[in-house]
């Protein structure tokens, strides 16, 4: 076989596979690169996913144990205080029997329950300090201009006008609460935040109204 037939029959040259296998290497850096990126967004997904479902588990309590406040122990209103990050109340949250001051806030990104058990002599007192605390939701990113609280009277959802009403609040006028809240584990990456909203009626206080 001559020169000119060997010709026909040669392979790729050096360059040709190093041109080959740098093409190749690059698929590869971008498929992997992408497989990457794909992998952390829906873990992130996934992990704002269970943040969300835990802070609304923890809302949940809260509107449970809002919806049944109660007058206290030592005879005291109902609603002791109410703020657009603060709202303090008596109910019996874990059903004993005895009416326990619950100061729900918002502190470092967490809704943080305190709970204080009235004393047992007579007449009966509550301390002025949280005796426990609990944490119902984490990595809350409200604004500085976006409370968790706002606060309605009965004459909602007639009246828009005067609702949620405007603080300070004078607390015998509420009878609804709406729980507003934005979830993020991370605010500097995507997705967006989480809003979660919740209304909450306090039943017990329609008999103040029917008392008027």
């Amino acid at each position: 076989m001559d020169n000119r037939q060997k010709k026909g029959y040669s392979g790729m040259t050096i360059i040709e596979m190093m041109v080959a296998i740098s093409i190749f290497t690059i698929a590869i850096m971008g498929f992997t690169l992408l497989f990457i990126r794909s992998w952390n967004m829906n873990s992130y997904t996934i992990e704002m996913g269970q943040s969300a479902y835990a802070v609304s588990q923890g809302v949940n309590n809260m509107v449970g144990y809002l919806r049944k406040v109660r007058q206290a122990d030592d005879g005291s209103y109902p609603i002791k205080s109410a703020s657009e990050n603060d709202l303090v109340v008596f109910s019996d949250y874990d059903k004993d029997g005895i009416t326990e001051r619950l100061h729900f806030y918002l502190q470092s990104g967490q809704i943080i329950m305190g709970i204080t058990k009235p004393t047992t002599g007579i007449p009966k007192t509550y301390v002025s300090y949280d005796q426990q605390t609990k944490i119902l939701a984490e990595r809350i990113v409200n604004d500085a201009d976006e409370p968790i609280f706002y606060y309605y009277n009965k004459d909602y959802p007639g009246d828009t006008v005067n609702n949620p009403v405007a603080m300070p609040v004078d607390v015998s006028n509420i009878r609804l609460v709406r729980i507003s809240l934005k979830i993020n584990i991370d605010p500097n990456r995507a997705p967006d935040n989480i809003e979660t909203q919740s209304f909450v009626e306090l039943r017990n206080l329609n008999d103040y109204d029917r008392m008027k």
